[in-house]
C-alpha cells in the first residue's frame, strides 16, 4: 500500500499543521513516510505546497512522480486546480471552496468551482464557513483534514490524537475548536459525497451542502435531500429552506 498526497494552499493557512497531523498518524499506524519541505512564499501569502507520502514499505524519495498522486488536499480552490494534472486517473481532489484572493487577477470563483466540480472524484467543502461554525476561521486546515479523513488510512482517533497534540500548548479552548473543525469538516465532506452518490450533480451538491448547518448535518440523510432537489427540477425549493436550516427548524424531507 502506498498513498501519495499533495498538500496545497497559501502561506498562513497551516499546511505544515496538516502535514504534522497526517505524518504522525502515519507513524502511529506503523507506516513509513516521507514529506518534502513546504515550497512557496509562505511568509507573503503566496502559493505553498508539499509532497507527503506514506506506505507499508520503505519510501526512497519524498517527491511524487507526476501522474501518481492519490489526492490533492488543498485549503484554497485555485491551488487545488494548480496540481490537479498530477493526479492518477482515479485520484481525488479534496478542496476548500473558500477563495483566498491574494492577486489582482484572481479568476472568477464560480468558474473555479465549475472546473473543480467537473472532476469525477471530489470532496468540496466551504472551509471558511465550517471553521467559523467551529469557532475560529483559522481552523480551516483542520476542516480540510476532516474532509479528507475518509480517504486516508487512519481512524478518527489516530488523527484527532495529533490534532490535540498540535494545539495543546494553546489551551483547551483552541483544542476543542480544532476538534470541532475536524468533525464538522468530515461531516460536511461526507454529506457532499453522499449527495453525489445519490445522483445529484456535483455543483448542485455543493450548493446544497453549503446551505447546511455543519453542527447538525447528517450524511445519512443525504439521499432524501438529493431526491427532494431532483424532484423539484431545480435548487429553488432547497434554497428556500436555508432560513429554516439556519434556525435549526428544517425537518429531513421525505423521499416520497
Amino acid at each position: 500500500m502506498e498513498k501519495n498526497l499533495i498538500l496545497a494552499g497559501v502561506g498562513g493557512q497551516g499546511i505544515l499543521s496538516i502535514a504534522y497531523v497526517i505524518d504522525n498518524a502515519a507513524l502511529e499506524a506503523g507506516f513509513h513516510f516521507k514529506q518534502a519541505e513546504v515550497h512557496g512564499m509562505s511568509q507573503r501569502g503566496g502559493a505553498v505546497q508539499s509532497n507527503l507520502r506514506y506506505a507499508d514499505r520503505p519510501i526512497h524519495s519524498d517527491l511524487i512522480p507526476s501522474g501518481r498522486v492519490d489526492a490533492v488536499l488543498s485549503v484554497e480552490p485555485l491551488e487545488a486546480l494548480r496540481y490537479a494534472a498530477s493526479l492518477k486517473p482515479e485520484g481525488w481532489i479534496v478542496a476548500s471552496v473558500t477563495p483566498h484572493v491574494n492577486i489582482s487577477d484572481y479568476p472568477d470563483i464560480e468558474e473555479i468551482l465549475d472546473r473543480l466540480s467537473a472532476f469525477p472524484h471530489t470532496i468540496l467543502v466551504d472551509t471558511g464557513a465550517v471553521a467559523k461554525a467551529a469557532g475560529n476561521l483559522r481552523a480551516q486546515n483542520m476542516v480540510a483534514v476532516g474532509a479528507a479523513a475518509p480517504l486516508l488510512d487512519f481512524t478518527d482517533e489516530q488523527l484527532l490524537k495529533f490534532v490535540r497534540q498540535l494545539f495543546a500548548a494553546k489551551g483547551d479552548k483552541i483544542v476543542a475548536v480544532n476538534e470541532r473543525a475536524y468533525a464538522y469538516g468530515k461531516a460536511m465532506g461526507s454529506f457532499y459525497r453522499a449527495l453525489i452518490e445519490a445522483g445529484l450533480p456535483a455543483r448542485e451538491a455543493l450548493d446544497l451542502s453549503r446551505a447546511m448547518d455543519p453542527a447538525t448535518v447528517d450524511p445519512a440523510a443525504a439521499p432524501q435531500w438529493a431526491e427532494l432537489a431532483k424532484a423539484e427540477g431545480s435548487m429553488e425549493r432547497v434554497r428556500a429552506l436555508e432560513n429554516k436550516l439556519d434556525c435549526g427548524t428544517a425537518e429531513i424531507p421525505s423521499a416520497n
